[in-house]
């Protein structure tokens, strides 16, 4: 079992990257609070604890650039200080950045930093990785701060209007793939002691590009409740970030009834993406579900009885119920990282149609158990 901690724990990255290793076997998660870096004993205990101690802590912006660089020295400082004060020699892993190359005080405070680590660790014959990295992009990540993907997401389902100030190249990576590589160089084995790694799994597009994509999410997917063709991995990477910013109130969404003499006719999924229809039925006081999803987008439709859906995001508390009944069918779409149920509510049999986007696939099948009402 290899013991990791990740400073900056409670940042978008690094909730990300502390519930994704959560799902790893060979993985023991070592808290970490923010306010740790103030209080010596509690970095040390941190410190002492850990084989693996992933460095993401940073101000991202000051009023002083002046200030944002000393902030950002310092606090790998303190965490070195730690290291010697407690004779502990753990991998570090630094999150550096592309930014290194542009002169500025964030991207100074970044190689300068890990030049501090790099000297350290090749003093005290340490293991030391240092990952210059794109920019990231991902659910939950905070609009109007550093990723133009979030905030054009935020934009285009509060009804705003994004504006493309500076139409450049962007170098994107995905919050899921970089949790992945940070697990790639926690779990595995190399011979050398100081590594300088840029990840290989990126995405490249123009920012007028990417809000095309994102506005045709905004017209098809909310518009028409239509799911777009997700078979490019940076669209659908791109489509589990915009549904994540859908607000809560946006469901349940009611299907459109044709009835005549004969019945009544409801379309439940239009999609220009390959997927797979299922029907199931729960009887009265019955729940299902209980688990979440990394990459797989989902609808529920309930077409008959009465059904409680309910939702939590992972490694938050608040939960989210919505109720459907078959008397005016509706639909909710289950988002990423959101654990979720559904309960019978009704005293007939319920009756639900799902639909997701990718084949069941047993050796993967993108299923991670978790009891939406427990909150740790």
């Amino acid at each position: 079992m290899i013991k990791v901690g990740i400073t900056g724990q409670s940042g978008f990255i690094g909730s990300h990257l502390f519930s994704y290793l959560g799902l790893k076997d060979d993985i023991v998660r070592v808290p970490f609070e923010d306010n740790y870096f103030s209080r010596p004993g509690k970095l040390n205990d941190f410190v002492k604890r850990c084989d693996v101690i992933i460095h993401l802590a940073a101000v991202n912006r000051h009023p002083d650039e002046d200030e944002l660089y000393r902030l950002n020295i310092e606090l790998a400082e303190l965490l070195l200080k730690s290291c010697e004060d407690t004779f502990s020699k753990p991998h570090i892993i630094f999150s550096s950045s592309t930014q290194e190359k542009y002169d500025n005080s964030y991207g100074r405070s970044k190689l300068d930093g890990r030049k501090l680590f790099e000297d350290w660790a090749k003093r005290n014959n340490s293991k030391f990785t240092g990952m210059i990295i794109p920019n990231v992009f991902g659910p939950f990540c905070k609009p109007y701060y550093n990723s133009v993907v979030a905030t054009f997401c935020h934009q285009l389902t509060h009804n705003e209007t994004p504006e493309i100030k500076v139409d450049k190249n962007l170098d994107l990576i995905y919050v899921n793939d970089l949790s992945m590589e940070f697990y790639r160089h926690i779990a595995g084995v190399r011979s050398e002691n100081i590594l300088i790694y840029s990840p290989t799994v990126y995405f490249t597009c123009t920012v007028s590009s990417l809000l095309s994509i994102l506005n045709n999410f905004r017209d098809q997917y909310l518009g028409k409740s239509v799911f777009p063709e997700l078979s490019d991995p940076f669209k659908l990477a791109l489509f589990n970030t915009f549904r994540c910013y859908v607000p809560k109130d946006h469901y349940p969404v009611p299907l459109e009834e044709h009835s005549d003499e004969r019945g009544s006719f409801c379309e439940v999924v239009r999609s220009f993406s390959s997927g797979q229809f299922s029907i199931s039925t729960t009887r009265p006081g019955i729940t299902r579900g209980n688990h979440f999803h990394l990459r797989k987008a989902e609808r529920f439709a309930v077409t008959h009885g009465k059904a409680i859906i309910r939702l939590r995001r992972i490694g938050t508390p608040e939960v989210t119920e919505y109720f459907l009944s078959g008397e005016t069918p509706s639909f909710v779409d289950i988002p990423v990282w959101h654990t979720h149920n559904i309960s019978n509510a009704g005293d007939d049999l319920l009756s639900t149609l799902f639909w997701v986007n990718e084949h069941y696939d047993p050796d993967d099948p993108d299923t991670f158990f978790e009891q939406v009402d427990d909150q740790h």
